[in-house]
Protein backbone atom coordinates (compact mmCIF):
# COMPACT_ATOMS: atom_id res chain seq x y z
CA UNK A 1 0.00 0.00 0.00
CA UNK A 2 2.73 2.35 0.73
CA UNK A 3 4.73 1.70 -2.47
CA UNK A 4 4.50 5.55 -4.89
CA UNK A 5 2.42 5.06 -8.21
CA UNK A 6 4.44 4.45 -11.55
CA UNK A 7 4.96 8.04 -13.53
CA UNK A 8 2.25 6.38 -16.09
CA UNK A 9 -0.33 6.24 -13.47
CA UNK A 10 -0.07 9.97 -13.48
CA UNK A 11 -0.16 10.64 -17.52
CA UNK A 12 -2.84 8.39 -18.27
CA UNK A 13 -4.76 10.00 -15.19
CA UNK A 14 -3.75 13.47 -16.99
CA UNK A 15 -4.96 11.60 -20.31
CA UNK A 16 -8.16 10.63 -18.92
CA UNK A 17 -8.58 14.14 -16.98
CA UNK A 18 -8.89 15.61 -20.44
CA UNK A 19 -10.43 13.58 -22.58
CA UNK A 20 -13.47 13.92 -19.94
CA UNK A 21 -13.08 17.40 -20.09
CA UNK A 22 -13.17 17.43 -23.95
CA UNK A 23 -16.27 15.07 -23.53
CA UNK A 24 -18.39 16.64 -21.34
CA UNK A 25 -17.21 20.46 -21.55
CA UNK A 26 -19.42 21.68 -24.02
CA UNK A 27 -22.40 20.16 -22.67
CA UNK A 28 -21.60 22.31 -19.32
CA UNK A 29 -20.62 25.24 -20.99
CA UNK A 30 -24.14 25.25 -22.62
CA UNK A 31 -25.82 24.11 -19.16
CA UNK A 32 -23.84 27.29 -18.20
CA UNK A 33 -25.05 29.68 -20.61
CA UNK A 34 -28.64 29.28 -20.61
CA UNK A 35 -28.49 30.95 -17.49
CA UNK A 36 -27.47 34.52 -19.02
CA UNK A 37 -28.95 37.36 -18.03
CA UNK A 38 -31.30 39.52 -20.51
CA UNK A 39 -28.79 41.02 -22.28
CA UNK A 40 -26.52 37.99 -22.64
CA UNK A 41 -24.52 36.65 -25.78
CA UNK A 42 -24.28 33.57 -26.54
CA UNK A 43 -20.56 33.56 -25.36
CA UNK A 44 -18.74 34.03 -21.81
CA UNK A 45 -18.17 35.94 -20.17
CA UNK A 46 -21.69 36.03 -18.49
CA UNK A 47 -23.71 39.01 -19.03
CA UNK A 48 -25.65 38.67 -15.68
CA UNK A 49 -28.11 35.36 -14.76
CA UNK A 50 -31.51 34.96 -15.11
CA UNK A 51 -33.84 32.28 -15.99
CA UNK A 52 -35.29 34.81 -18.16
CA UNK A 53 -34.17 32.24 -21.66
CA UNK A 54 -36.01 29.47 -19.78
CA UNK A 55 -39.43 31.11 -19.82
CA UNK A 56 -38.93 32.55 -23.88
CA UNK A 57 -38.59 28.77 -24.69
CA UNK A 58 -41.89 27.94 -24.22
CA UNK A 59 -43.73 31.41 -24.74
CA UNK A 60 -44.18 30.78 -28.07
CA UNK A 61 -42.62 33.90 -29.26
CA UNK A 62 -40.29 32.22 -31.16
CA UNK A 63 -39.70 31.33 -34.53
CA UNK A 64 -41.64 27.45 -33.35
CA UNK A 65 -43.43 26.21 -31.34
CA UNK A 66 -41.35 25.05 -29.33
CA UNK A 67 -44.11 23.83 -26.39
CA UNK A 68 -45.52 21.94 -28.93
CA UNK A 69 -42.75 20.09 -30.52
CA UNK A 70 -41.74 18.96 -27.07
CA UNK A 71 -44.95 17.32 -26.35
CA UNK A 72 -44.56 15.47 -29.37
CA UNK A 73 -41.60 14.18 -28.95
CA UNK A 74 -42.53 12.97 -25.29
CA UNK A 75 -45.98 11.64 -26.55
CA UNK A 76 -43.92 9.60 -28.90
CA UNK A 77 -40.82 8.74 -26.58
CA UNK A 78 -43.53 7.26 -24.32
CA UNK A 79 -44.99 5.43 -26.85
CA UNK A 80 -42.05 3.90 -28.26
CA UNK A 81 -40.53 2.95 -25.15
CA UNK A 82 -44.15 0.74 -24.37
CA UNK A 83 -43.96 -0.52 -27.55
CA UNK A 84 -40.11 -1.39 -27.54
CA UNK A 85 -40.67 -3.15 -23.80
CA UNK A 86 -43.52 -5.28 -25.12
CA UNK A 87 -41.92 -6.37 -28.67
CA UNK A 88 -38.43 -6.97 -27.26
CA UNK A 89 -39.70 -8.85 -24.00
CA UNK A 90 -42.21 -10.98 -26.36
CA UNK A 91 -39.53 -11.45 -29.26
CA UNK A 92 -36.65 -12.97 -26.57
CA UNK A 93 -39.24 -15.39 -25.43
CA UNK A 94 -39.80 -16.78 -28.63
CA UNK A 95 -36.04 -16.95 -29.79
CA UNK A 96 -35.54 -19.08 -26.51
CA UNK A 97 -36.39 -21.87 -28.55
CA UNK A 98 -35.23 -22.74 -32.11
CA UNK A 99 -37.77 -22.41 -35.28
CA UNK A 100 -37.69 -22.13 -38.59
CA UNK A 101 -35.95 -19.08 -40.09
CA UNK A 102 -35.06 -18.07 -36.49
CA UNK A 103 -31.57 -16.70 -38.04
CA UNK A 104 -32.46 -14.96 -40.79
CA UNK A 105 -35.60 -12.86 -39.22
CA UNK A 106 -32.44 -12.26 -36.37
CA UNK A 107 -30.09 -10.51 -38.95
CA UNK A 108 -33.15 -9.07 -40.50
CA UNK A 109 -34.12 -7.46 -37.08
CA UNK A 110 -30.83 -6.10 -36.36
CA UNK A 111 -30.24 -5.13 -39.61
CA UNK A 112 -31.29 -1.58 -39.56
CA UNK A 113 -28.38 -1.03 -36.89
CA UNK A 114 -25.98 -1.72 -40.11
CA UNK A 115 -27.96 1.00 -42.51
CA UNK A 116 -27.30 4.41 -42.17
CA UNK A 117 -30.13 6.08 -40.17
CA UNK A 118 -30.66 8.62 -43.25
CA UNK A 119 -31.07 5.61 -45.66
CA UNK A 120 -33.79 4.03 -43.36
CA UNK A 121 -35.68 7.05 -43.24
CA UNK A 122 -35.83 7.96 -47.22
CA UNK A 123 -36.93 3.97 -47.31
CA UNK A 124 -39.99 4.16 -45.02
CA UNK A 125 -40.47 7.80 -46.36
CA UNK A 126 -40.41 5.96 -49.67
CA UNK A 127 -42.98 3.36 -48.38
CA UNK A 128 -45.59 5.25 -47.10
CA UNK A 129 -45.72 7.84 -50.58
CA UNK A 130 -46.22 4.60 -52.45
CA UNK A 131 -48.71 4.00 -50.49
CA UNK A 132 -50.50 7.46 -50.46
CA UNK A 133 -50.11 6.87 -54.30
CA UNK A 134 -52.32 3.52 -54.02
CA UNK A 135 -55.00 4.90 -51.66
CA UNK A 136 -55.63 7.67 -53.75
CA UNK A 137 -55.63 6.01 -56.85
CA UNK A 138 -58.40 3.62 -55.53
CA UNK A 139 -60.70 6.76 -55.15
CA UNK A 140 -60.57 8.14 -51.85
CA UNK A 141 -60.84 11.71 -52.32
CA UNK A 142 -59.69 13.78 -49.20
CA UNK A 143 -56.88 11.77 -48.54
CA UNK A 144 -54.07 13.42 -48.39
CA UNK A 145 -50.93 11.17 -46.57
CA UNK A 146 -50.29 8.11 -44.05
CA UNK A 147 -47.07 9.94 -42.88
CA UNK A 148 -47.38 10.92 -39.37
CA UNK A 149 -46.03 11.28 -36.01
CA UNK A 150 -47.66 7.88 -34.76
CA UNK A 151 -47.16 6.14 -37.85
CA UNK A 152 -44.37 6.78 -39.89
CA UNK A 153 -42.20 8.25 -37.25
CA UNK A 154 -42.86 5.35 -35.09
CA UNK A 155 -42.03 2.96 -36.95
CA UNK A 156 -38.60 5.26 -38.28
CA UNK A 157 -38.19 5.09 -34.35
CA UNK A 158 -38.86 1.92 -33.87
CA UNK A 159 -36.14 0.50 -36.45
CA UNK A 160 -33.87 2.36 -34.57
CA UNK A 161 -34.48 1.06 -30.50
CA UNK A 162 -36.22 -2.74 -31.43
CA UNK A 163 -32.95 -4.27 -32.09
CA UNK A 164 -31.03 -2.54 -29.12
CA UNK A 165 -34.19 -4.02 -27.00
CA UNK A 166 -33.57 -7.64 -28.17
CA UNK A 167 -30.14 -7.58 -28.49
CA UNK A 168 -30.25 -6.84 -24.31
CA UNK A 169 -32.86 -10.08 -24.07
CA UNK A 170 -30.79 -12.22 -25.57
CA UNK A 171 -28.11 -11.21 -23.16
CA UNK A 172 -30.53 -11.73 -20.53
CA UNK A 173 -31.99 -15.01 -21.22
CA UNK A 174 -28.25 -16.29 -22.26
CA UNK A 175 -27.96 -16.18 -18.36
CA UNK A 176 -31.41 -16.88 -17.05
CA UNK A 177 -32.39 -20.27 -15.03
CA UNK A 178 -34.57 -22.35 -16.52
CA UNK A 179 -34.78 -24.72 -13.71
CA UNK A 180 -36.93 -21.96 -12.38
CA UNK A 181 -39.60 -22.69 -15.40
CA UNK A 182 -39.34 -26.20 -14.53
CA UNK A 183 -40.41 -26.11 -10.83
CA UNK A 184 -43.50 -23.92 -11.85
CA UNK A 185 -44.76 -26.45 -14.30
CA UNK A 186 -44.08 -29.38 -11.90
CA UNK A 187 -46.03 -27.44 -9.30
CA UNK A 188 -48.97 -27.04 -11.59
CA UNK A 189 -48.42 -23.33 -13.25
CA UNK A 190 -49.56 -22.26 -16.73
CA UNK A 191 -47.18 -20.92 -19.09
CA UNK A 192 -48.73 -17.50 -18.41
CA UNK A 193 -48.47 -18.15 -14.81
CA UNK A 194 -44.73 -19.08 -15.02
CA UNK A 195 -44.09 -16.15 -16.78
CA UNK A 196 -45.90 -13.50 -14.34
CA UNK A 197 -44.93 -14.90 -11.62
CA UNK A 198 -40.87 -16.54 -12.14
CA UNK A 199 -39.84 -14.85 -15.26
CA UNK A 200 -41.00 -11.26 -14.96
CA UNK A 201 -40.20 -10.48 -11.57
CA UNK A 202 -37.05 -11.80 -12.38
CA UNK A 203 -35.80 -10.30 -15.58
CA UNK A 204 -37.76 -6.82 -15.09
CA UNK A 205 -35.10 -4.67 -13.74
CA UNK A 206 -33.50 -5.10 -17.32
CA UNK A 207 -37.17 -4.83 -18.76
CA UNK A 208 -36.79 -1.42 -16.88
CA UNK A 209 -33.63 -0.91 -18.90
CA UNK A 210 -35.13 -1.63 -22.15
CA UNK A 211 -37.77 1.11 -21.89
CA UNK A 212 -35.33 3.43 -20.85
CA UNK A 213 -33.20 2.72 -24.12
CA UNK A 214 -36.57 2.74 -25.72
CA UNK A 215 -37.30 6.40 -24.86
CA UNK A 216 -33.99 8.15 -25.04
CA UNK A 217 -33.20 6.97 -28.28
CA UNK A 218 -36.55 7.86 -29.75
CA UNK A 219 -35.94 11.18 -27.51
CA UNK A 220 -33.29 12.44 -29.50
CA UNK A 221 -33.63 11.11 -32.65
CA UNK A 222 -32.86 13.30 -35.50
CA UNK A 223 -31.83 11.05 -38.89
CA UNK A 224 -34.69 9.04 -38.96
CA UNK A 225 -37.01 12.01 -38.18
CA UNK A 226 -35.88 14.22 -40.93
CA UNK A 227 -37.93 12.08 -43.83
CA UNK A 228 -41.01 10.18 -41.95
CA UNK A 229 -42.42 12.48 -39.67
CA UNK A 230 -44.60 14.34 -41.62
CA UNK A 231 -46.05 17.71 -41.09
CA UNK A 232 -44.91 17.57 -37.91
CA UNK A 233 -41.63 18.20 -36.28
CA UNK A 234 -40.33 16.41 -33.27
CA UNK A 235 -37.83 18.33 -30.77
CA UNK A 236 -34.60 17.22 -32.12
CA UNK A 237 -36.08 18.76 -35.75
CA UNK A 238 -37.07 22.12 -34.06
CA UNK A 239 -33.60 22.11 -32.64
CA UNK A 240 -31.75 21.68 -35.31
CA UNK A 241 -33.45 24.43 -37.23
CA UNK A 242 -33.00 26.98 -34.71
CA UNK A 243 -29.56 26.43 -34.72
CA UNK A 244 -29.40 28.35 -38.02
CA UNK A 245 -31.69 30.87 -37.23
CA UNK A 246 -31.57 31.67 -33.17
CA UNK A 247 -28.29 34.02 -32.11
CA UNK A 248 -29.78 34.24 -28.29
CA UNK A 249 -29.18 31.66 -25.16
CA UNK A 250 -32.69 30.50 -25.73
CA UNK A 251 -31.00 27.80 -27.84
CA UNK A 252 -28.52 26.78 -25.02
CA UNK A 253 -31.84 26.91 -22.85
CA UNK A 254 -33.73 24.53 -24.78
CA UNK A 255 -30.66 22.28 -24.62
CA UNK A 256 -30.27 22.78 -20.87
CA UNK A 257 -33.81 21.55 -20.98
CA UNK A 258 -33.99 18.18 -22.89
CA UNK A 259 -30.89 17.36 -21.28
CA UNK A 260 -33.04 17.43 -17.66
CA UNK A 261 -35.40 15.75 -19.09
CA UNK A 262 -33.29 12.70 -20.28
CA UNK A 263 -31.40 12.85 -16.90
CA UNK A 264 -34.53 12.32 -15.59
CA UNK A 265 -35.36 9.47 -17.05
CA UNK A 266 -32.22 7.90 -16.62
CA UNK A 267 -32.62 8.82 -12.85
CA UNK A 268 -36.08 7.23 -12.55
CA UNK A 269 -35.24 4.36 -14.62
CA UNK A 270 -31.90 3.65 -12.04
CA UNK A 271 -34.19 4.25 -8.90
CA UNK A 272 -36.73 1.39 -10.12
CA UNK A 273 -33.97 -0.67 -11.01
CA UNK A 274 -32.51 -0.34 -7.47
CA UNK A 275 -36.02 -1.14 -6.15
CA UNK A 276 -36.86 -4.40 -8.02
CA UNK A 277 -33.04 -5.51 -7.31
CA UNK A 278 -33.16 -5.15 -3.41
CA UNK A 279 -36.98 -6.58 -3.42
CA UNK A 280 -35.45 -9.71 -5.35
CA UNK A 281 -32.36 -9.97 -2.66
CA UNK A 282 -34.88 -9.46 -0.03
CA UNK A 283 -37.40 -12.48 -1.54
CA UNK A 284 -34.17 -14.29 -2.04
CA UNK A 285 -33.53 -14.26 1.77
CA UNK A 286 -36.84 -15.47 2.53
CA UNK A 287 -36.91 -17.96 0.46
CA UNK A 288 -33.92 -18.99 2.34
CA UNK A 289 -34.98 -18.30 5.49
CA UNK A 290 -38.17 -20.55 4.95
CA UNK A 291 -35.97 -23.23 3.43
CA UNK A 292 -34.06 -23.67 6.90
Amino acid sequence: MGEKRPRSFYLLAAFFTAYVLFLYGPMFAIYILSFQGPDGGLTFPMNGVSLVWFGKVFSGSGIVDIGASFKRSLQLGLVVMALTVVLSVAAGMAFRRSFRGATLLFYVAIASLIMPSIITSLGIALEFRLLDDFIIKSGVGDWTTAMGLFTSGLGAHLTWTLPFGLLIMFAIFNRFDSRLEEAARDLGATPWQTFRHVVLPIILPSVVGIGLFGFTLSWDELARSSQTIGSVNTLPLDLQGLTTTVTKPDIYALGTLTSAVSFLVIFLALIVILVLQARQRRHGSDAGKGMV
